[in-house]
């Protein structure tokens, strides 16, 4: 598929999401409200989830989509992504620049030069506000930790595709332990987001891949992440067979958030942590996809899975 065919089909598939009103827009490409529709759908879904996942006694911790801008900074996010990175800003000037904003308003320029960045930061990524969390706590306990976490999260990389939306939900369980630990987790959800999907009747394919670093230095630092097997991806074709979309990830970040915020095993170690992150809106559009955009003629096997 050539790159015009492929802007081609994101466009027709998010103009038929908004026609049936599914998605709302919003007059910024990535980004759009949503029906009850939707949301309903992505609420079976999580529940979904919570069915193969609620028993392994993870703890549950929701987040805002904002973190605090030192833990941000530590995360090393900015190294690797800075394309990606939101900051919020916000005016902190006295009368004088009060009114110079509204004379600049007034002239249709640009008014953001009188922003300052605040304390907090969008949320990358769902896990991202746990690790300090956790770190606070002190040493793990003998059989390290399991949270369950769901956060709206924000990546500035706007398109028309709808499945590469800038503030998107996702749905994670993180663990974090010795390596052996990690790595047994990751194997059983890589066969537990396979079987998922696969229930849900929608054509798939796990695959290793790599994080979009950025720069000539982030080739090497994806090469190595693909080389060490760190990363894989369940595929789901949306707008594209050829390219098919990235809608679970299976991580293993070796000890590097265990390094950054000090996190310790019960016998001293650096922790390592993995997660499986679910993106839920592409989930939904995944199978709005497959199955049509009237739910309630979806097939009766997906339908079972989803409203039980």
């Amino acid at each position: 598929m050539t790159a015009d065919a492929l802007s081609a089909a994101q466009a027709a598939f998010r103009d038929a999401l908004i026609a049936h009103r599914l998605l709302i827009p919003m007059g910024v490409d990535g980004l759009y409200g949503r029906s009850g529709v939707f949301e309903d759908v992505i609420e079976r879904f999580n529940l979904l989830v919570s069915r193969h996942g609620g028993n392994d006694g993870a703890e549950v911790m929701r987040f805002p989509p904002a973190i605090n801008r030192r833990d941000f900074e530590d995360s090393g996010y900015l190294k690797s992504f800075p394309q990606l990175a939101g900051t919020i800003h916000s005016f902190m000037g006295n009368d004088r620049d009060h009114q110079a904003l509204i004379e600049t308003l007034l002239k249709k320029e640009d008014w953001t030069a009188g922003q300052k960045a605040t304390q907090v930061v969008m949320t990358p990524a769902a896990c991202y506000p746990l690790y300090p969390v956790l770190a606070a706590r002190g040493k793990l306990p003998a059989d390290g930790a399991l949270v369950d976490v769901y956060s709206y999260c924000f990546r500035h990389e706007p398109s028309i595709d709808p499945a590469r939306m800038q503030l998107f939900r996702q749905r994670e369980y993180v663990r974090i332990g010795t390596a052996d630990q990690v790595m047994a987790f990751r194997q059983l959800w890589v066969d537990r987001g396979t079987a998922i999907m696969s229930a849900l009747g929608v054509p798939l394919e796990v695959d290793v891949a790599n994080d979009p670093f950025f720069g000539r230095a982030g080739k090497m630092l994806a090469a190595n992440q693909r080389d060490q097997t760190l990363k894989f991806e369940l595929l789901i074709p949306i707008t594209s067979r050829e390219k098919p979309t990235a809608c679970l990830s299976f991580n293993y970040h070796q000890d590097h958030f265990g390094h950054v915020w000090d996190i310790r095993t019960q016998d001293g170690g650096t922790a390592h942590t993995a997660c499986v992150g679910f993106g839920v809106e592409r989930i939904a559009l995944a199978l709005f996809k497959h199955h049509g955009f009237d739910v309630k003629a979806w097939p009766q096997a997906v339908r079972d899975q989803l409203w039980t």
